[in-house]
């Protein structure tokens, strides 16, 4: 399966990356640094944080056959509008 098209977040503020890094993290998703890839389960991801302009951008690189992109990019997105609006 292809790369789904990045999904852009903004403004997301240095405190919600470090939550959302947290939270990836604690659900066993190594995210370290400001950009990066890294998978879990069959699913990879690659994401790339511009504190400069508080834009976050996640893209779907790959789904296990048991889980298509959609269903991924929609967990990504609920994740990233709960945390964001939690801190504004």
């Amino acid at each position: 399966m292809p790369p789904t098209a990045p999904l852009i977040f903004t403004p997301v503020t240095a405190e919600q990356y470090q939550t959302l890094i947290q939270k990836a993290n604690s659900a066993g998703l190594a995210l370290q640094g400001n950009a990066g890839t890294a998978s879990k389960l069959g699913i990879e991801l690659a994401w790339d944080y511009a504190p400069e302009s508080l834009r976050l951008t996640i893209q779907c690189l790959s789904a296990p056959f048991f889980m298509n992109s959609d269903t991924v990019n929609a967990k990504i997105r609920s994740l990233v509008q709960e945390t964001v609006s939690a801190r504004a």
